[in-house]
């Protein structure tokens, strides 16, 4: 069985991946995407990615990688 094509990560502290899951439909993964953030973000060190597992394109990242520290 396909786990779906849309597939976000939650990696916290040193790297360590605590939850993953996988949608079919990109609307529906953008919004568990923020829903994510909302949830998990105060976890140290968090770190959410959205990634296209058809063509591995990084959809989005939480904290945005893009932005001056």
């Amino acid at each position: 069985m396909d786990p779906g094509r849309y597939r976000h990560t939650l990696t916290t502290t040193a790297g360590r991946r605590v939850v993953r899951g996988w949608w079919d439909d990109r609307t529906l993964a953008d919004g568990k995407f923020v829903s994510w953030v909302g949830e998990y973000g105060a976890l140290p060190d968090a770190h959410v990615t959205l990634v296209d597992e058809q063509d591995g394109t990084v959809l989005a990242t939480w904290p945005d990688e893009s932005e001056p520290s």
